[in-house]
């Protein structure tokens, strides 16, 4: 018996992993519930392993007491069947009986035996959980079981892992034993046991498969500055280097392109952009758009990350890529907001408000170049197309757009969400002040008295009879030669 339980030990130890003290822990856990289960009290229950781990033995501890004085079986025992155990004993000793396990009943076995079999799968859930938690990040390889509702379950060794369908590239398809590297996303422990996710589609998976490909990036020679992917259909890597004689770009592709070739047969013909990180935003953006060549890149608004791109005609469905996918990739990249033109449409825009501000804010006068902006044209992301419908319509100026109501402007050819757009643009960019209702009246009354105080005076003046010189009504006597006047009026008949 001892030489089965030391090779039960030894397989546990090696099939699953347990550690041999907790497997002798659990055995011993074991004992103690069938003994428990027997006599109803475990609390004087005691459990040997001899000094090899090949025999285990169960002892109750027991109280030596008078003959006949015995209360507790489970517990005490009379003077002199001590003494056939150990003929020193003396009354009010202690002394370890053994239990032969053949006094446990079936019941008590079943329990013992349930236990031990809960006690083993925590165990093992534990080390698993432990193990495999350590390797979240990594790359795994497995192999392909089985499918149930677009989940694949991948042998991964010593378990079973899950590749959801929400982690599979669009692009890969799978069958029965087919060979899987995966990344492990995620593992969790519940009350169901131990689960371990798989996926294909993270960016740390493309990162890892680029740490196995490329030494360099392993041993941070050249390191990853970030990762932007549409899994199944682009991906886009920004690389920089700790070492002036090593091109990041150049250690990634490899020699005639072998170690991208070997990234993107991982990746199933996925398209990889691997570009050099620059912390010059107008260099970054030029190379994240690759590979559509920029000519060059404007910044727009340096505070809210806006920027334009100018391309060649030929680079532009290029550069925004297939249901621009390319820009936004971009975007994502260097967190900025991208928008690409063609060299016509540049040419066509006004810009001269956007090199202003530009230039103000390296000043630190930005608040100075807000007052400028007077036309429509100079508002920063205004579309410059309602800005040409506007201008054909004779509105450049912002307080002539202010001044027209709305049914007005779309009169001119633009839709509500337009003009509202507008609107809000000159809310974000220009301060405009209103005058007080009751002032501006106050002005345009006394501008009106003193209009009809001159056209009234205009209208009396006479000539004096005498000298020619000009007189008026409200005159008595001439200014120029001092002869005394008064005016008739004639009836108009």
């Amino acid at each position: 018996m001892g030489t089965d339980m030391s090779q039960a030990i030894r397989q546990l130890n090696q099939d699953r992993g347990i550690p041999e003290e907790l497997i002798l822990r659990t055995i011993e856990d074991t004992l103690i519930a069938a003994y428990k289960h027997r006599f109803g009290n475990a609390d004087n229950a005691v459990v040997r392993f001899d000094e090899e781990n090949l025999e285990v033995s169960i002892f109750a501890q027991k109280k030596i007491v008078e003959q006949d004085g015995v209360y507790d079986p489970v517990t005490e025992i009379d003077l002199d069947e001590a003494r056939e155990l150990n003929p020193d004993a003396e009354v009010g000793d202690e002394i370890l009986v053994e239990i032969d396990p053949k006094q446990f009943d079936r019941i008590a076995v079943q329990s013992a035996k349930q236990k031990a079999h809960q006690t083993i799968r925590d165990i093992q859930k534990d080390s698993l959980h432990s193990e495999f938690k350590d390797k979240e990040g990594e790359i795994i390889i497995g192999y392909y079981q089985r499918e149930r509702n677009g989940t694949i379950y991948v042998d991964i060794g010593k378990m079973e892992g899950i590749l959801p369908k929400k982690y599979q590239s669009p692009r890969e398809i799978y069958h029965v034993n087919d060979r899987i590297k995966a990344l492990i996303a995620e593992v969790k422990k519940d009350s169901s046991g131990l689960q371990i996710v798989l996926s294909r589609t993270h960016t740390e998976f493309v990162r890892a498969i680029f740490e196995l490909e490329v030494p360099e990036i392993y041993d941070k020679t050249v390191e990853i500055h970030k990762i932007v992917r549409e899994p199944g259909f682009r991906t886009k890597l920004a690389v920089y280097s700790n070492r002036e004689d090593v091109d990041p770009v150049g250690a990634c592709v490899g020699l005639k392109g072998v170690r991208i070739q070997a990234v993107i047969k991982e990746l199933e013909g996925e398209k990889i952009d691997i570009l050099k990180y620059d912390p010059d935003p107008r260099r970054f953006i030029k190379n994240a758009l690759s590979p559509a060549e920029v000519r060059d890149v404007i910044i727009l608004d340096e505070g809210k990350h806006q920027a334009l791109a100018v391309v060649s005609d030929t680079m532009l469905s290029l550069a925004i890529g297939k249901q621009g996918l390319n820009v936004r990739l971009a975007n994502r990249l260097v967190d900025w907001n991208i928008d690409v033109k063609t060299e016509s449409q540049f040419a066509e825009m006004d810009i001269a408000a956007e090199s202003r501000r530009a230039v103000s804010e390296l000043f630190g006068d930005s608040e100075s170049y807000d007052n400028e902006i007077s036309r429509i044209s100079e508002l920063p992301n205004v579309d410059s197309r309602i800005a040409q419908v506007l201008l054909d319509n004779g509105i450049d100026l912002i307080e002539d757009f202010i001044a027209l109501s709305q049914e007005e402007l779309e009169s001119k050819g633009l839709s509500a969400a337009e003009l509202d757009g507008l609107r809000k643009v000159i809310e974000d960019y220009v301060e405009i002040v209103e005058e007080d209702d009751d002032e501006y009246e106050d002005e345009q009354e006394e501008k009106s008295d003193e209009e009809t105080s001159e056209e009234n005076t205009e209208a009396e003046e006479y000539e004096c009879p005498e000298c020619g010189a000009k007189i008026t009504v409200d005159m008595t006597t001439c200014p120029s030669c001092g002869i005394g006047l008064s005016f008739e009026y004639e009836e108009e008949e």
